[in-house]
């Protein structure tokens, strides 16, 4: 039954690199780094009810598990590769691995990522899932570059996969028919990696982050790494039209500064830099909204001064 299983996700992740020298069928891959290159490695975890609902289509949790680690990716400006998963499921329900797999196979094509071996066993419904990707020498974003006077910027719109998860919750009612709903479900069900502004990013940002956790706990990361403060300016975060429309303006600041599951980029550039890193985000047809500024101190605040210290700060898996 598990040869069995790995033939399904081999048939449906099949995807050819040169770089590939030996993939899935031996106990481990060869693999050729490009000459001029560097090794970027990423790894997530993926636990049923904890980063995904109970009930959600396994072609979904297949594309979230490789598109929460190709953000990471992206936040290191590096492109991506390779991938390994190792799969843990309460029984070889072939369906279930060929939605997985599906989805899966469906982001890697977009991003020619080569799946090249990992693993299946029986247990608790969960997906690990390890990328490679390359970066010149050098080049690779960090969390701690980041300087007071730089400005800060975030890519897309943030909010809206905390509020799907609302709508999932049963705090506001779900509506398929509705269009505003299904898209913020949309997005925290199959959320974009922006591996492309990740790349253009480098030699721009100064220090870079994915948002995962929430606008406040990622943005709390670059200030503790690089010894700075940040201050936002609550007016300018980016929401969508449809998270904006669903709960309104002050619920949909606080889920944009909490929620988490975005997967946008957050980052910092000089202030010399700017016109270059919008031009270049341009060209690959990305664009990032600045909300606010690195300064002296510590911690995150508002450019107002309004309070964010009773606001819960970002999801933590061991927090109370």
């Amino acid at each position: 039954m598990e040869f069995r299983l790995i033939d399904r996700i081999r048939d449906r992740t099949a995807l050819t690199r040169e770089d590939v020298r030996l993939g899935i069928g031996d106990d481990a891959a060869v693999l050729a780094v490009p000459a001029g290159q560097q090794l970027a490695v990423a790894i997530d975890t993926l636990v049923e009810g904890v980063h995904f609902p109970h009930g959600t289509a396994p072609r979904d949790i297949g594309w979230k598990a490789l598109a929460v680690n190709l953000s990471d990716l992206a936040a290191m400006g590096a492109v991506p590769a390779w991938a390994l998963l190792a799969l843990t499921v309460p029984h070889g329900d072939a369906a279930i691995v060929d939605g997985l797999a599906g989805g899966f196979g469906e982001l890697a094509r977009q991003h020619a990522v080569a799946l090249v071996g990992g693993d299946t066993t029986r247990g608790p419904f969960c997906l690990s899932v390890a990328v490679h990707g390359f970066v010149p020498p050098g080049q690779a974003m960090t969390r701690s570059g980041a300087r007071a006077g730089d400005a800060l910027f975030v890519t897309g719109s943030l909010g809206s996969a905390a509020g799907g998860l609302q709508l999932l919750q049963g705090r506001v009612p779900f509506d398929a028919n509705n269009e505003a709903h299904r898209t913020l479900r949309e997005r925290l069900d199959r959320p974009t990696p922006r591996v492309r502004a990740g790349v253009a990013l480098r030699g721009h940002a100064s220090a870079c982050i994915d948002v995962s956790d929430g606008l406040l706990a990622d943005l709390g990361h670059i200030c503790a790494a690089s010894g700075v403060g940040a201050a936002l300016d609550l007016d300018a975060l980016p929401l969508s039209t449809a998270l904006h429309g669903v709960f309104g303006g002050d619920v949909a600041r606080e889920l944009a500064l909490t929620g988490g599951d975005d997967y946008e980029l957050c980052f910092t550039v000089p202030p010399g830099s700017v016109d270059a890193m919008q031009a270049a985000l341009a060209a690959v047809g990305a664009h990032a909204t600045r909300i606010g500024a690195m300064v002296e101190g510590q911690g995150v605040r508002a450019i107002d001064g309004a309070p964010l210290a009773a606001m819960r700060m970002g999801w933590d898996h061991f927090g109370a």
